[in-house]
This record gives C-alpha cells, sequence and structure tokens, in this order.
C-alpha cells in the first residue's frame, strides 16, 4: 500500500517531537523587540511616519503640559488648540531634529530663557500665535534662526519686548497683526508693533526717561535730606551758644582795679 500523501499542516511544516515550540505570542514580542528605542507615541496623539521623518500630531487633545515621551527623531511636533498655559525649561532638549514647533491656541502666560533650549539649529518654525503672552525676556528668543509667529497675544509694548524682536525673525504673513495689548506710551495701546517699531518709535527711550526722572527724583530726595540735616545743625549750635551766653551773663562779676601796684581793697 502506497504511503499517505502529505497532508496540510505537513506542508506547513508541522512540528516534531523534537523541534522546540514557539511560545504564543513570540512573533509580537520580537516585533516589539525589534521596534527603535524612542518609538512610542505619546497617549492621545498621532505619530505618522514617512521616510524616516516622525511628524507628532496633538492637535486638540485636550493636553495641559507638554508630553514627556516626544520620540526623539520627532521633526513636526504640533501641540496647538490645547490647554497648555506652562512650558518646562529644557522640555524640548532632546529633539534636535524638530524642524516645526507649533503651540498656538493655548494658555501659555510666561516664556523663559530656558523654554527652548535645544532647538537652535534645526528649527524653522516656531508657532506662538493666540496664546496669553505679554511678556518676553530679551534672551528667551535671541538664540533661534526660525521664524517666529507672535500674533494675537496680549503683548506689554517696553523696552525689553523691543530689545526681544531685534534679533528675531518674525513669520512675515502675521507680523502685521502683532499688536501692543498694553504699553509704557498710552498712544500705541492696540497699535500695530511692527509699524511702530518701523517709523522709528523706541519703547526704549521711554524706559531711559521713566529711569532718569526716578534718578533725579532720588537725588533730590537726598540733597532735601542734606540741606535739613544742615539746617537742624546750624539751628541746634545757634541754641546751644545763646545759652552759653545766657549763662555767662548769669555769672556774678568782679571789680577789676585799674593801679596794678595798689589794688583796690
Amino acid at each position: 500500500m502506497a504511503a499517505p500523501a502529505p497532508g496540510r499542516m505537513a506542508l506547513l511544516g508541522r512540528p516534531s517531537a523534537s523541534s522546540p515550540q514557539v511560545p504564543r505570542g513570540g512573533p509580537c514580542l520580537l516585533l516589539l523587540l525589534c521596534l527603535p528605542l524612542g518609538a512610542t507615541c505619546p497617549q492621545g496623539c498621532q505619530c505618522p511616519e514617512h521616510a524616516g521623518a516622525v511628524a507628532v500630531r496633538c492637535s486638540a487633545s485636550g493636553l495641559r503640559e507638554v508630553p514627556k515621551d516626544i520620540p526623539a527623531d520627532t521633526v513636526l511636533l504640533k501641540l496647538d488648540a490645547n490647554e497648555i498655559a506652562h512650558i518646562p525649561d529644557g522640555a524640548f532638549q532632546h529633539l534636535s531634529r524638530l524642524k516645526e514647533l507649533d503651540l498656538s491656541g493655548n494658555a501659555i502666560e510666561v516664556i523663559g530663557p530656558a523654554t527652548f533650549t535645544g532647538l537652535a539649529g534645526a528649527l524653522r518654525l516656531l508657532d506662538l500665535s493666540h496664546n496669553r503672552i505679554r511678556r518676553i525676556p530679551k534672551d528667551a528668543l535671541d538664540k533661534l534662526s526660525a521664524q517666529v509667529r507672535l500674533s494675537h497675544n496680549p503683548l506689554h509694548c517696553e523696552c525689553a519686548l523691543q530689545e526681544a524682536l531685534w534679533g528675531l525673525q518674525l513669520d512675515p504673513d502675521s507680523a502685521d497683526a502683532i499688536a501692543c495689548h498694553t504699553s509704557v506710551r498710552e498712544e500705541f495701546v492696540g497699535k500695530p508693533l511692527i509699524q511702530a517699531l518701523d517709523a522709528g518709535v523706541s519703547f526704549c527711550s521711554a524706559h531711559h526717561r521713566t529711569t532718569d526722572v526716578a534718578m533725579l527724583v532720588t537725588m533730590f530726595g537726598w540733597f532735601a535730606m542734606v540741606i535739613a540735616y544742615v539746617v537742624y545743625y546750624v539751628r541746634q549750635n545757634q541754641e546751644d551758644a545763646r545759652r552759653h551766653l545766657e549763662y555767662l551773663k548769669s555769672l556774678p562779676s568782679t571789680p577789676i582795679s585799674k593801679d596794678p601796684i595798689n589794688p583796690a581793697p
């Protein structure tokens, strides 16, 4: 009798009694081990990859803080339309390949000198529009070579803001929408900031005038104190001299002889 033809399981390679058994879920475990480190995606975000570049999209995800597990090879990071109010120092310092950072439509109020540490090289666009930023320190953005969007923020126009914008590349499409919500010069409240600066307006001159006035007031105060002390000192000496003179007048007088040989008895 002819031997039976090998069945379907034989064609697929039925494991023999002596062959090692592959544990259930083994291929999935091997696949996870083959994934590169840092390939995880933050919760609530989408991380599509194209040509080796990672784009992390967390738009309108209800985030209250910057995710801590952003892949290190991210080139596009969208955190717009969330509820982020504070950015810790160095929150993006591991993202050396990041080219575009979108933080628009959040509740950010403060930008510190170390907020964007590590992004000076590759970053090409930083979107901070539609936030609650009032003041920008002079050295907060000066190391960035990226275009920056600052429109629709309640900015306080002062010398520090003007100095911060001097070395900054503003996005030309949104630069005209940067307005003074408040200002050290009341006539520019509600006016476009860039137009004022282009016209030669200097908020630093107002700052210097305020400083000069403060110095003059301080010097006048010290001068008034010195004058008051001198007047008090003179009056006190006059009073002491008057008392001394009255004391001398109150002493009994002694007759003096005109004859030096025969003094008066």
